[in-house]
């Protein structure tokens, strides 16, 4: 199945030790939506803003991949899926249930963050936007 990573999970070493099946396909732009910050975790959120975007990357996971993403991701209690066609093939990614306020990432988790944005080839303008969004 095909996974859409905008967070901590674009970093590969990560990625790998998570869903040890993945496959790095290539990197994507999911429209209308925009990338944030929250949660008690500071992690990544991504939430509906027409006219916006999120780059991330599309991932090839196994069934057991999702299932041990799901674990990690606190599905379906602090992250649950939405789904989105690319080429008429279904795509999952996860959205934060609750919608509380912008909270700065942690170092060490941001420093995840931009390694997977260097792993992707992803532009760091898009990632420095939406850490001065509040």
């Amino acid at each position: 199945m095909l996974y859409f990573a905008y967070g901590s999970n674009l970093n590969h070493f990560q990625m790998k030790r998570r869903c040890k099946d993945s496959i790095f396909l290539k990197k994507y732009k999911l429209k209308d939506y925009r990338l944030t910050f929250r949660s008690k975790y500071k992690a990544a959120d991504i939430e509906y803003k027409k006219g916006s975007f999120v780059i991330g990357a599309l991932f090839d996971i196994s069934k057991k991949d999702e299932k041990k993403l799901d674990v990690y991701e606190d599905f379906p209690i602090l992250y649950k899926k939405i789904y989105f066609l690319y080429y008429k093939k279904k795509v999952m990614t996860y959205y934060m249930v609750k919608k509380t306020r912008f909270e700065f990432p942690k170092k060490k988790y941001l420093n995840t963050i931009i390694e997977g944005y260097k792993n992707c080839g992803l532009n760091f303008k898009h990632l420095k936007n939406s850490l001065s969004v509040k």
